[in-house]
């Protein structure tokens, strides 16, 4: 499969922070990023300014991926599936999204981190999903939450935005809804399907999201969205009219042995990791481990010898 070819940075922000090849192939770490917020976000995308989206679980990765300068981390509810090994998304803990959404925060300071809100974390009551995206914004140390949704939630919209939450709705197709389709599928093919996730963009922008995210739609719809709408557009297979564009990292890297079709990987890490474990295997069998860097301090080994002999005799020390 052809590789696709690395982007160029789309800001002057995401310039800035990008590693530096210096002399002897050696990767400069750049300095730190200023922090991308909301208000970053919505002048990228008043500009027209294309702006890249990732997933990520842990602390370690969103430092390199901060480094790199992508200015959103979406911490998915995908790490049931990336992480946990669970069979989907609806499978994934509150607690655990809550954990890890910290850790992502931590370990990219100055990135925008999104919490994603999980299965039944707000369907079922509008007071319990207010305090639960409560508990993402404090404990989680989210700069936004996003909830899948339709316009039938416009009023727990409303109710998170007039606390303080700022909202993400997550439209077209919507994953955790999945199983009552019998799968993932596309949205938005026929004209009234388009009319209604536009419909959809419409009624959650006025009831206070601060941005969308639109999944596995016709760019025609995209479109539209993003011309009616004036908050920003993440799209995840939803075509380039978008003003961002969001993958899972996994699929990005080849760790995975599935990808949709929008997120093919550019590199193929999964067989990189399977070349260091197989050199670390041959490492350890063959105590090929390099030179061993702990040594006794000088004089202590003729004593720990003596210490030795005097043990296995029974000999009293002294």
């Amino acid at each position: 499969m052809t590789q696709a070819p690395l982007a160029k940075p789309h800001s002057k922000q995401a310039a800035d922070s990008q590693p530096h090849q210096a002399e002897g192939g050696v990767v400069a770490i750049p300095k730190k990023t200023k922090p991308v917020t909301l208000r970053t976000i919505a002048k990228m995308a008043k500009q027209g300014e294309k702006f890249p989206c990732l997933t990520c679980y842990d602390a370690t990765t969103a430092k390199w991926l901060e480094r790199s300068g992508i200015p959103i981390l979406l911490v998915g509810d995908t790490a049931a599936e990336m992480i946990l090994g669970l069979p989907s998304t609806i499978h994934a803990p509150l607690d655990f999204l809550i954990t890890i959404n910290a850790a992502v925060k931590r370990g990219a300071p100055n990135t925008l981190v999104m919490a994603d809100m999980p299965f039944m974390s707000y369907q079922a009551d509008e007071a319990e999903g207010i305090r639960n995206a409560g508990r993402f914004m404090t404990e989680g140390l989210a700069d936004a939450v996003k909830v899948e949704v339709d316009r039938s939630f416009t009023g727990l919209v409303k109710k998170m935005a007039r606390a303080g939450v700022p909202v993400v709705a997550h439209i077209g197709s919507l994953p955790q809804r999945a199983k009552m389709q019998g799968g993932y599928r596309s949205v938005g093919r026929t004209a009234k399907q388009a009319q209604a996730v536009v419909d959809d963009a419409l009624a959650l922008e006025e009831a206070g999201a601060i941005m969308l995210l639109l999944e596995a739609c016709p760019n025609e719809v995209s479109s539209k969205i993003v011309e009616e709408t004036s908050i920003p557009v993440i799209g995840c297979g939803a075509g380039p009219a978008c003003h961002g564009q969001i993958v899972v990292l996994h699929d990005l890297l080849g760790l995975t042995d599935w990808q949709p079709a929008f997120a093919r990987p550019i590199t193929a890490l999964g067989k990189q990791i399977i070349l260091a474990a197989d050199q670390w295997i041959d490492m350890v069998k063959t105590s090929k481990l390099g030179e061993h860097p702990y040594k006794m301090a000088e004089g202590e080994l003729a004593k720990f010898n003596k210490l030795g002999k005097n043990h296995s005799s029974g000999a009293p020390e002294g």
